[in-house]
């Protein structure tokens, strides 16, 4: 059920129009998006906020709208756009620009939008760059620095208003219809929707200022990142011409370095460990390595091929802290391609030793079941 108007505004049902007008305007400066950067919420109360004021400000609408409230507007016949959440930035600042006077530069540019005298806030664009990390660096974390080719704007380049908007970043149009003189906005052609043009710049600069620039980034990656994630670095990007501009953003794409003994699924690692036939029979100790050090694992005597050990905590940490996965050694009983005479002659006589015979006992989990409690 959608809000009453009133209420939204915060005020009384028999408020006079001048209390509409300046109970719209603190509810739009409070919830402007220049005041709350990337809030969604503050956005659409925002956009809210200019849906009641677009109906109570006009006595028709108004009239309507007390005596039917929500009712008079469905469907389409004279309500905010058709009775809904469909005007956009431009059409708000279009119409009610006028009302935010100088609270935010004289018209309330924001985040690209113009309109009512505000001038189109440009962003430059993203760089994209690519770092490669060993599954060391993954698991611990870690900070790059690397050089990155920025466009920024020069030193010593001037702006000044654009004689064809004076400032507005729009030119308005106004053209004759069957339903009466329609004025209309669209952004300015020769400044782009900035509200200036250079007025000079160093003879090194681009037509819109800018020159080539490397910078050293730092760019701090937590553990637990993934080949193919995304990272932003804000305001790392090219620059954009113009005073009021801000820079693009460097996007970082992690790419995983191939580890030569470690295979990594998720969060957990795997490591084939292979062993020879008198290590399984008789028992050893190996020294393995893991993400986070050397480790020393006992392995017990008789022990069989295709044992698996689970080495808790041991392998990469969770992006979302919620713990780190484990190490799966798959142990690997290597049987000799070759044998000496003497050799030989030791397997052919243990061939009949009744403890070289297969005897897998209940609590031998087969290859299938291992399988299935690894992924269970």
């Amino acid at each position: 059920m959608k809000k009453d108007y009133y209420e939204i505004l915060g005020i009384e049902k028999g408020a006079t129009a001048e209390q509409i007008k300046k109970a719209y305007r603190k509810k739009a400066i409070e919830y402007h998006p220049d005041k709350n950067p990337g809030n969604k919420e503050a956005e659409e109360k925002f956009k809210t906020a200019a849906e009641a004021y677009e109906i109570l400000s006009d006595a028709d609408k108004k009239a309507r709208y007390d005596q039917y409230g929500h009712a008079a507007f469905d469907g389409g016949n004279g309500g905010f756009n058709g009775g809904g959440h469909h005007m956009n930035m431009d059409d708000i600042f279009s119409q009610f620009g006028d009302i935010f006077g100088n609270a935010f530069g004289g018209g309330g540019g924001f985040g690209g939008f113009g309109g009512g005298g505000g001038q189109r806030r440009m962003k430059g664009s993203n760089l994209r760059i690519k770092v490669k990390l060993t599954l060391d660096e993954i698991a611990n974390g870690v900070e790059k620095k690397v050089k990155v080719k920025r466009k920024v704007q020069a030193k010593g380049v001037s702006y000044k208003t654009c004689p064809t908007c004076n400032g507005a970043g729009q030119v308005m149009k106004v053209t004759n219809t069957i339903l009466g003189r329609m004025q209309t906005a669209s952004t300015c052609h020769s400044c782009g929707g900035t509200g200036q043009i250079i007025e000079s710049k160093p003879s090194q600069a681009d037509a819109q200022g800018m020159i080539m620039e490397d910078e050293t980034v730092s760019i701090k990656i937590p553990a637990g990142v993934a080949d193919g994630m995304q990272l932003k670095v804000s305001s790392k990007g090219n620059d954009a011409p113009g005073g009021n501009s801000v820079p693009g953003d460097l996007i970082v794409a992690i790419e995983e370095v191939e580890h030569e003994t470690l295979k990594r699924e998720g969060e957990n690692l795997h490591l084939d460990l292979y062993i020879s036939v008198a290590e399984a029979a008789l028992g050893t100790s190996k020294d393995i390595e893991t993400v986070t050090g050397k480790v020393r694992i006992k392995l017990e005597e008789g022990i069989q091929s295709g044992k698996i050990l689970r080495l808790k905590g041991k392998g990469i940490p969770s992006l979302n802290s919620y713990g780190s996965g484990d190490l799966l050694v798959h142990v690997n009983v290597w049987t000799p391609k070759t044998l000496n005479k003497e050799q030989r002659q030791f397997f052919e006589k243990s061939l009949t030793d009744e403890n070289f015979i297969p005897k897998p006992e209940k609590s031998e989990k087969s290859f299938f079941e291992k399988v299935k409690d690894m992924f269970s």
